[in-house]
């Protein structure tokens, strides 16, 4: 995540993969969702930035990306293993 520090990163990255969690209405646990919350940020941080050239800053702005990120890697993980 884009300028926050570590303690923060998980944090928000936890934060983020929960509400990600209660949208997509899966089960996941504590660390799962902090380590979905964290790569769903670095993974739509990567892909803004090589269509926009830019990323969202700030703790709120990591936020949304990490929850729209870690969103993105439910469904895909639902799409390979073929539930809904």
């Amino acid at each position: 995540m884009e300028g926050l520090g570590w303690i923060l990163t998980i944090i928000i990255g936890g934060l983020a993969g929960w509400i990600a969690e209660k949208v997509m209405k899966a089960e996941h646990g504590l660390l799962t969702n902090i380590v979905l919350g964290i790569l769903g940020a670095v993974v739509l941080n990567a892909i803004l930035f090589a269509v926009v050239g830019t990323t969202l800053g700030g703790v709120i702005g990591q936020l949304i990306i990490g929850v729209i990120g870690a969103s993105l890697l439910i469904w895909l993980y639902r799409l390979i293993r073929g539930r809904t």
